[in-house]
């Protein structure tokens, strides 16, 4: 649901449809009813929210991140359980209904303008590896890299930094571990501004102590949310390399992703691992696609690597001489002829137009 497509309701008390739908009317928006959001991508998109407290309920139980534009609308005061779950995920104002028309009908006209804003929001692609040592964090970065100014987000805790693949280690600003975001709305030039930034990057990296415990060293997904929508919401893409185990942060990364890309190494055992995980982000995104690295010792092609994955490969690109040398002597320098900036200026052009993967069979490379 883009952010002009309307206001998502999801109220179970039939008798407050019809003052709802008096007031969005008369504020020139269109009502989406469900009774729960169907994805984070949903939740995420639609002008405004309405919600009653079992709906409330419902998406604290979904684990739906906190955002803005969320209101509880009652015919009554509601219960203190139904007021705290609406809060969690983001309401700020309740409304009783219909004693309360005109100040919905206020809520929802400053929602409209505010998705009507002229700003076009920032694409966003998670990156995953097929199998470890596929090479998607670098893929990731070369995508961040192509950008004129995009957000880089590590999403693994145990991955060793993505700033060491820019080469950043040492630039000042804040990283994963020093940042306590709970969720909700962030502002991008403060975000941008207290992070690492490099080559036109603004970098969120993982750290390199371990916390206390080890679950501490967790993200947590309302706090990626928060981050992913800072940067889409200004416009910028936003390139989230996740890790391969399942954790409620990647999942959160994954369902609202304009695009998924699984990076592979073009042999049977990477295409037969990457399938595994291809079926496993699926079910969190359907719009998932393929880039495919060489070498190929058994001279499997990149149409070979789509048919045994499942997936459309989106690009394909040679090994590129001298890479792990490069990220060990001051992290990525991104040329534009290389095999990488090919590849990712291909699928960054793909996901500005958010496609339909179904039709993206000739972008074979």
């Amino acid at each position: 649901m883009a952010p002009t497509a309307g206001i998502l309701v999801l109220v179970d008390d039939r008798a407050l449809h019809p003052p709802i739908d008096r007031v969005v009317a008369a504020a020139g928006l269109k009502v989406v009813r469900a009774g729960a959001p169907s994805s984070r991508r949903v939740w995420a998109g639609a002008a405004a929210i309405l919600l009653d407290g079992e709906a409330a309920l419902r998406c604290v139980q979904l684990g739906m991140p906190r955002r803005a534009r969320v209101l509880l609308v009652c015919s009554e005061q509601p219960g203190s359980g139904e007021w705290q779950a609406a809060v969690a995920v983001g309401a700020q104002q309740l409304v009783i209904l219909p004693t309360q028309e005109r100040d919905l009908l206020s809520a929802l006209t400053e929602a409209a303008d505010a998705a009507g804003d002229g700003v076009t929001r920032g694409p966003v692609v998670a990156v995953l590896a097929g199998r470890g040592g596929a090479g998607a964090s670098v893929f990731a970065a070369a995508l961040a890299c192509t950008a004129t100014e995009s957000v880089l987000v590590d999403g693994d805790p145990w991955g060793g930094g993505l700033d060491l693949v820019l080469g950043a280690e040492t630039e000042p600003g804040l990283r994963w571990p020093d940042l306590a975001l709970a969720g909700g709305r962030l502002s991008y030039p403060a975000l941008r501004d207290a992070l690492p930034r490099q080559h036109g990057v603004t970098l969120l990296s993982a750290g390199r102590v371990l916390s206390g415990s080890g679950s501490s060293n967790d993200i947590e997904a309302r706090a990626v949310s928060a981050v992913i929508e800072a940067g889409s919401r200004a416009g910028v893409p936003v390139i989230c390399d996740l890790a391969r185990r399942p954790s409620a942060a990647t999942e959160t990364a994954l369902a609202v992703a304009d695009l998924v890309i699984l990076v592979t190494t073009a042999d049977v055992r990477s295409c037969a691992a990457a399938a595994v995980t291809a079926r496993w982000a699926e079910e969190q995104n359907p719009n998932t696609g393929v880039v495919a690295r060489g070498p190929a010792p058994g001279g499997l092609g990149p149409a070979d690597a789509g048919r045994l994955i499942g997936r459309p490969v989106l690009a394909a690109m040679r090994p590129q001489p001298g890479i792990e040398a490069q990220l060990d002597c001051g992290g990525l320098r991104l040329r534009p002829r290389t095999p990488l900036a090919r590849a990712a200026r291909k699928v960054l052009a793909l996901v500005s137009r958010r496609p339909e993967l179904a039709h993206a069979s000739e972008l074979v490379a």
